[in-house]
C-alpha cells in the first residue's frame, strides 16, 4: 500500500507558530525534553526557494525539530514574513498544524503524480544543507491539510 507518492508512512507533521522560542519551550515541557536547537532554513543560493512556481528568494523561517518517534518528527515553523506557504497559512489561519511529510524517492515524478491526483505545489525547494529537497503539495480540497514530499539525497 503505497499509493500515488510511493509510501504511506508519515514521517513529519509541520506546526506553523509565531514565537519559535515559546513554542520550543511548551512542546519540550509537554515531552519532556529539552528545547532543540532552531536554525534558519537557509540561504537562498542553496534553497532555491519557490512559492507557486515563481523564485522566492525572500521566503525563509527559522526551524526547530522533535523527534518523537522511531521515524517522526515534530516540525515548528516560524514565518520571517515575506510570501512562502508558511506565512500564508499563518495570515489565514493563524498558528497549527500546516503539513504531513513523507520520504519520497525521485521527487519530479511524486510532484507530477501528486498534480494528476489534483493537488497543486504550493512551495518547493532544497534544505539548506543542499542534501535534500521537499515540495508543499496542496491537498486541502480533499485530504483537508498539506502534504510535504521530502527527499533526502
Amino acid at each position: 500500500m503505497a499509493g500515488i507518492i510511493g509510501t504511506n508512512v508519515v514521517t513529519q507533521i509541520g506546526f506553523i507558530v509565531r514565537d519559535i522560542e515559546k513554542a520550543k519551550r511548551k512542546f519540550a515541557e509537554f515531552l519532556g525534553v529539552e528545547p532543540p536547537p532552531h536554525f534558519e532554513a537557509g540561504k537562498y543560493e542553496v534553497t532555491r526557494t519557490t512559492v507557486e512556481g515563481r523564485p522566492a528568494p525572500d521566503a525563509n523561517c527559522l526551524l526547530a525539530f522533535f523527534d518523537v518517534g522511531p521515524n517522526v518528527q515534530i516540525e515548528l515553523i516560524q514565518p520571517n514574513g515575506a510570501k512562502s506557504t508558511w506565512q500564508d497559512f499563518l495570515d489565514m489561519h493563524g498558528e497549527g498544524i500546516h503539513h504531513i511529510a513523507f520520504n519520497v524517492k525521485d521527487m519530479d515524478s511524486r510532484v507530477k503524480a501528486c498534480e494528476e491526483f489534483g493537488m497543486k505545489c504550493l512551495q518547493r525547494g532544497k534544505y539548506g544543507d543542499g542534501n535534500g529537497e521537499y515540495a508543499y503539495m496542496d491537498a486541502t480540497a480533499d485530504l483537508k491539510c498539506i502534504i510535504e514530499l521530502l527527499e533526502n539525497y
